[in-house]
């Protein structure tokens, strides 16, 4: 893996709507690393990424970025939000939801370039939606909404892109091709994924970060049972299935 940082935090702790959620928060994204941020519900997964992507200043702490390992005021990231964030009787099209992607980069009273719609051309290719170019996105299924969002986040070419959730999107039965694309989309630029799903991120990131109100990294994907039980306040245990071993909780009870 690279070892150029590109994204730094130090110290950083936060509140959301006025709760502490995230304590002394340290953490450094590289260069073309795939990190997986996992970590129970309410444990500041979600702050975490506002944080990152500047939608939500910290109480205290610091946030630094990085190019060429010379530090930025700031870096380029794309965003695919969660499932439950899109409107879908929003009346927009697959081309104008990719080429929202590049809105800003360009000028307010000055349409788009042609460099520009090739650019959402090329993206549209990759993203398998050929033909479905005019199609609402309220007619798309999840796997296709999909694919036109994350072409959003990429269209502009970002350092980064971070993936909240998902496979909420998606059945099982793409889930395959999704991290497929991932692992190409990977061999350009860093990705963050946000998930709950630990069996599915630990079969596919680089490294880890597990968040509950203060964050453990792991630089690998080898986590201890042990250490997730712990962490998570439940029994995990793993298990084999083919070649898609993946955790799973216990049959267990809370105080």
């Amino acid at each position: 893996m690279n070892t150029q940082p590109i994204i730094q935090l130090n110290h950083i702790s936060a509140a959301y709507e006025k709760k502490r959620v995230l304590e002394n928060v340290d953490l450094t994204v590289y260069e073309k690393d795939f990190l997986g941020v996992i970590g129970p519900n309410g444990g500041g997964k979600t702050t975490l990424m506002k944080i990152i992507l500047g939608l939500l200043a910290p109480e205290s702490g610091e946030l630094h970025f990085y190019h060429n390992g010379l530090e930025v005021k700031e870096i380029s990231m794309g965003y695919l939000p969660q499932y439950s964030n899109i409107d879908k009787k929003f009346p927009i099209s697959v081309y104008e939801v990719v080429l929202s992607g590049l809105n800003k980069e360009k000028s307010l009273f000055r349409p788009f370039s042609k460099e520009q719609h090739e650019q959402v051309r090329q993206v549209i290719a990759r993203m398998g939606l050929e033909g479905l170019e005019k199609r609402a996105i309220g007619q798309l299924s999840g796997g296709q909404l999909q694919r036109a969002l994350l072409g959003r986040a990429l269209v502009s070419d970002p350092q980064v892109v971070i993936l909240d959730e998902p496979n909420t999107y998606i059945d099982k039965r793409f889930e395959a091709k999704l991290y497929k694309l991932l692992e190409e989309i990977n061999k350009e630029r860093a990705i963050i994924l946000v998930s709950h799903d630990i069996g599915t991120v630990l079969q596919n990131v680089k490294s880890i970060a597990c968040v509950n109100g203060t964050l453990d990294y792991h630089p690998d994907t080898e986590i201890p049972a042990e250490w997730l039980e712990e962490h998570f306040g439940c029994p995990i245990e793993l298990l084999g299935h083919g070649n898609l071993p993946h955790r799973v909780l216990k049959c267990h009870h809370h105080e």
